[in-house]
């Protein structure tokens, strides 16, 4: 129940997904009380950092970018994100050499890998997590992301797209190491064929490749080995949602359900949760041996 960060810093290299561009990336442990914070670090002093919080994200659209004061932003860090939450890291400082995150093969496989070797240590300070008191949800169209009271940390993604492979499919996570290393971490990121050249017109996919992303065509996966999991879709929308409430700066006790949900509405609910100051309250690990003992 005490705070974490890495033992170690440890580095990495990729492309990243949308601007094609090669990046270099170092995660590094963090004192207590830092949360997770990104650096770019080729950008000047004053404008080189991004706390990673849902009030600095600037952009939804197909990732998760953040922007700070200095108008710089950094983009596609779900993956990152949803690493360090699922390994249970709290503090960290992430140094990338660019505007965009390395995307690896798509999924956190690689970024959990990296923080395993380089180790998880707990620092002397208790840990905090935010405890959802009340249900709150956010909607646009038929698409819903909600969040409600739970002892646990739990995710549940239903997805339809007007596709025959992909189709209607669900997944869902009680949020631990294990659990996500094993159900959730390898589910890479995904697209429809016929919508590549659409998006690299816009500047968008432009290092994607089967080797980083699932590409369906039709009924056909294109990736050679086919999907990691059946439901590899749903589970990577899992993961996309654990790495985007990982935003609120801590745990988040609670359930989470989205119905078609993404970056966008995932954003929208922690700031309708953060907006409603009876829906939610910080709790340290000293508040839980305290109601936990009034219980007994």
């Amino acid at each position: 129940m005490y705070q974490t960060t890495l033992k170690t810093r440890i580095s990495c290299s990729g492309v990243g997904l949308h601007a094609g561009e090669k990046a270099a990336m170092t995660l590094k442990p963090a004192t207590a009380g830092t949360g997770i914070v990104f650096e770019r670090t080729d950008l000047n002093n004053g404008g080189r950092f991004f706390p990673a919080r849902f009030d600095m994200v600037s952009d939804t659209f197909l990732c998760t970018t953040l922007r700070n004061a200095s108008g710089a932003t950094l983009s596609t860090v779900e993956h990152v994100m949803a690493a360090l939450a699922g390994c249970g890291v709290d503090n960290a400082l992430i140094a990338v050499n660019g505007p965009e995150l390395p995307i690896m093969d798509g999924s956190s496989e690689a970024f959990v890998f990296l923080i395993e070797c380089a180790g998880v240590v707990a620092l002397d300070t208790p840990r905090r997590h935010l405890r959802v008191l009340r249900a709150v949800e956010v909607r646009d169209g038929d698409r819903v992301a909600r969040i409600a009271p739970s002892e646990s940390r739990s995710f549940r993604c239903e997805i339809v797209f007007d596709n025959p492979r992909i189709s209607r499919q669900s997944a869902s996570l009680d949020l631990d190491r294990e659990a996500f290393k094993s159900a959730i971490a390898r589910a890479r990121t995904f697209g429809l064929m016929e919508e590549v050249d659409g998006l690299r017109a816009r500047g968008l996919a432009l290092g994607g490749s089967l080797d980083n992303a699932v590409v369906v065509s039709g009924e056909t996966v294109l990736n050679e080995g086919g999907l990691r999991y059946e439901n590899e879709f749903a589970r990577h929308k899992v993961l996309d949602a654990v790495g985007d409430l990982a935003l609120a700066g801590a745990p988040i006790l609670g359930a989470f359900e989205g119905y078609c949900s993404g970056h966008a509405l995932n954003n929208r609910l922690l700031k309708a949760l953060f907006e409603d100051g009876d829906a939610w309250r910080w709790e340290t690990a000293a508040d839980d041996g305290e109601r936990l003992a009034a219980l007994a």
